[in-house]
C-alpha cells in the first residue's frame, strides 16, 4: 500500500539522481577508460574541422575558377579535393567506432550497476510495496537506460562539435563578408561583420521559435513511455497467468484491460505526432531557406563587384555551417526530450530502491 503523505520528485531531482548514479563510469576501476576515450573523442571533433575548413576554401578556389574559365587550375582543385575528402571519410569512421565504443561500455556499466541494485537484498520483490513511478523496472533497465546513456554523448559530441565549428567559421564570415555599406535617406551605413550578424539573429529566432512550439515535448515523450510500459506490463500478466506462473485476476477481463491500455498508446501517440509535426514545421524550414539567404545576403557585393563568385559560394556555405552550429538546440530538441524522458524513468526507479534499501535499514535497527 502506497503512502498517502508521498510526494512525486520534480525534474530537477530526478534528473540529479539520475546523474548520482550514472556518472560513477568516470569514477572508480573505469576511469581510466572512460577518461581515454573522452581524449579520443575531443581529439577526434577537433581534428574533423580541418578537412572542413579546407574544403570551405577548396569551395571558393574551385568557383573562382569555373568564373575564369581555368581548366589548368580546375584540374589542380580536383587534385587538392582527394586528400581532404578521405581525412574527412577516415575521421568521420573513427568518430563513429569512438563514440559507439563509449556508449557501450558507459550502457554496461550503468546496467550492471541498476541490476545490481535492483536484485540484492531481494530489492525486487519489496519493490511494488514502495510508492513511486517505478513500474516496469526491467524495461527501465534494458531500454531507458540505454537511451539515456546513448544520447548523452551524441549530444554533447554534437555541441562540444558546434561550439568550435562556430568559432572557426564565424572567422570566416567576419573576412569574408567583410563590411556592407547601405544607403538610407542620403546617409550611408556600415555594417561590420554583417554576415555574422546575420547568422547570429537568425539562429536566435529559430531556437525560440522551438522552444516555444514543442515545450510540452518532454511530458508527451514520458507519458508514451509510461503507456507503452504499462501495455507490456498487462501483456506480461495475461501471459503469465495462462501459463499458471502468475495469480489470475478473476475480477477483470482480460481483452479490455489491454484494449484500454492499448487505447490509451495510440491516444498518446496522437498528442505526440503533433508534438513532432510542429516541430518538423520549423527544422525543415530552416533546412531549406537557410542556404538561400546566405546566397541573398552576399547577393549585394558580388553584384557590386566587392565579391568573387568563389567568395559567394564560401562565404554562403560557411553561414550555413555556422547556422547548424548555432542550430543545435534546434535540431535537437527532440532528442533532449527523449533523453530526460529515459533519465527521469531510470531516476525514477533508483528513488524507489533507496526507498526500500532505507526501508529495510530501518527494519533491521528497529528489530535490534
Amino acid at each position: 500500500m502506497q503512502d498517502e503523505t508521498y510526494i512525486s520528485p520534480d525534474e530537477g531531482q530526478l534528473l540529479k539522481r539520475f546523474w548520482q548514479s550514472a556518472s560513477g563510469f568516470w569514477r572508480g576501476r573505469s576511469a581510466w577508460r572512460a577518461w581515454l576515450l573522452v581524449v579520443l573523442l575531443i581529439a577526434t571533433v577537433l581534428l574533423q574541422l580541418w578537412p572542413l575548413y579546407g574544403l570551405n576554401f577548396w569551395n571558393r578556389d574551385f568557383f573562382n575558377a569555373i568564373a575564369r574559365n581555368d581548366a589548368a587550375d580546375l584540374w589542380t582543385q580536383a587534385l587538392r579535393f582527394v586528400p581532404l575528402a578521405a581525412a574527412s571519410i577516415f575521421l568521420a569512421i573513427l568518430s563513429v567506432w569512438t563514440r559507439m565504443t563509449m556508449q557501450r561500455t558507459w550502457r554496461e556499466w550503468l546496467s550492471n550497476h541498476l541490476y545490481n541494485y535492483w536484485l540484492e537484498n531481494d530489492h525486487y520483490t519489496r519493490l511494488r510495496f514502495m510508492p513511486g513511478e517505478h513500474q516496469t523496472p526491467e524495461f527501465r533497465i534494458a531500454e531507458d537506460a540505454r537511451i539515456a546513456t546513448d544520447l548523452p554523448i551524441d549530444l554533447t559530441i554534437g555541441l562540444f562539435s558546434s561550439f568550435f565549428t562556430a568559432i572557426t567559421f564565424i572567422s570566416v564570415l567576419w573576412s569574408v563578408g567583410d563590411s556592407l555599406v547601405i544607403g538610407f535617406s542620403g546617409l550611408m551605413v556600415t555594417i561590420p561583420g554583417y554576415l555574422v550578424i546575420s547568422v547570429v539573429v537568425y539562429s536566435i529566432l529559430l531556437s525560440a521559435g522551438t522552444l516555444l512550439i514543442a515545450r510540452h515535448l518532454v511530458r508527451v515523450l514520458e507519458e508514451n513511455k509510461r503507456s507503452e510500459a504499462e501495455l507490456r506490463s498487462i501483456g506480461t500478466h495475461l501471459r503469465e497467468s495462462g501459463e499458471g506462473t502468475a495469480l489470475e485476476d478473476g475480477k477483470k477481463d482480460g481483452r479490455q484491460v489491454v484494449g484500454g491500455a492499448l487505447k490509451a498508446v495510440i491516444a498518446v501517440w496522437r498528442i505526440y505526432c503533433w508534438q513532432l509535426m510542429r516541430l518538423t514545421l520549423i527544422t525543415h524550414t530552416s533546412l531549406l531557406i537557410t542556404p538561400v539567404i546566405g546566397l541573398l545576403l552576399c547577393t549585394p557585393k558580388y553584384l557590386a563587384g566587392a565579391m568573387t563568385l568563389g567568395e559567394v559560394v564560401q562565404a554562403a556555405a560557411a553561414f550555413v555551417i555556422v547556422q547548424g552550429a548555432f542550430n543545435w538546440f534546434t535540431d535537437n530538441y527532440a532528442r533532449l526530450a527523449e533523453w530526460a524522458s529515459s533519465a527521469n524513468r531510470v531516476a525514477s526507479l533508483l528513488l524507489a530502491l533507496d526507498q526500500v534499501d532505507r526501508a529495510r535499514v530501518s527494519l533491521k535497527v528497529s528489530e535490534q
